[in-house]
């Protein structure tokens, strides 16, 4: 029995994967990443020299789900005749309520044992690919608190982890699991402005990334929002000039508006 399956090769699963082996969770032939897709099967084992990798889910002492919403009730019903010991899912929107019964419904088609599996619920975000995650956990009916601390040890390797009640978690998919699209597009902007006003575009990549990286750096050594930017507007000046023209197009509530859009996009997904 393998000690870690990833079902879905995808970049999360890989982020989670080179987390877990960077922080010697566990070592590569511990692990056995579930992909269907041939190319992407033998990429990994190239990237991850000893990783398990496998067309088909095996039994596991525990299992992240790692494959789009709308595959995982397939995914329960391998899982469930196979057998796992407990269920980490980060598939946006997927309660785990629903990811019980899913299994519970498989196990006694199947006339397995073991109805009862823990499942987890996460939110994690892509900045995981570079061990800077943010993610959020909630368990479901029959997970405990040392499941908890299991997926906690997880996603603590690609990042920071928050526990909240499930109902938090469409926010959680609105704010941080989307949030870095967000930034990513802001970024986009600050480049091509750097270039509209008479930058190159390889200059203002590089300010305009360090300006973001910085900026997070001092947000994280505990200024507040709103002090950062006071800090840096003087009364009349140039900031103040550009912090009316944000404003006036609305750039907050267009920000808030897309993390309440995604948030009920969450809820609709479950």
């Amino acid at each position: 029995m393998t000690k870690l399956q990833i079902v879905g090769g995808g970049k999360m699963g890989e982020a989670l994967l080179g987390g877990l082996l960077a922080s010697g969770w566990a070592s590569a032939n511990e692990i056995t990443v579930v992909e269907p897709v041939q190319a992407r099967r033998d990429q990994l084992v190239e990237t991850f020299a000893g990783l398990n990798v496998s067309a088909n889910v095996v039994a596991s002492a525990g299992t992240i789900i790692a494959v789009k919403p709308q595959l995982v009730g397939d995914v329960c019903g391998e899982l469930a005749k196979v057998g796992t010991s407990r269920v980490l899912s980060i598939a946006a929107g997927i309660s785990t309520a629903t990811i019980e019964a899913a299994l519970s419904a498989a196990a006694a088609a199947a006339a397995a044992p073991g109805a009862q599996i823990p499942v987890i619920r996460a939110m994690p975000n892509t900045p995981s690919l570079v061990g800077m995650g943010a993610a959020a956990i909630a368990g479901g009916s029959w997970a405990s608190d040392s499941d908890l601390e299991w997926a906690e040890t997880i996603l603590g390797a690609v990042g920071v982890v928050v526990r909240l009640g499930e109902d938090k978690l469409n926010a959680v998919t609105g704010l941080s699991g989307s949030g870095p699209a967000y930034v990513f597009l802001i970024a986009e902007a600050l480049i091509d402005a750097g270039v509209l006003v008479g930058l190159t575009r390889e200059v203002s990549s590089e300010l305009a990334i360090q300006t973001l990286r910085g900026s997070a750096e001092l947000l994280a050594a505990g200024t507040a929002p709103s002090e950062a930017r006071a800090a840096v507007t003087s009364p009349g000046g140039t900031t103040a000039a550009g912090l009316r023209a944000l404003e006036s197009a609305a750039v907050r509530s267009a920000i808030i508006d897309a993390v309440v859009a995604s948030c009920e996009r969450a809820g609709e997904l479950g």
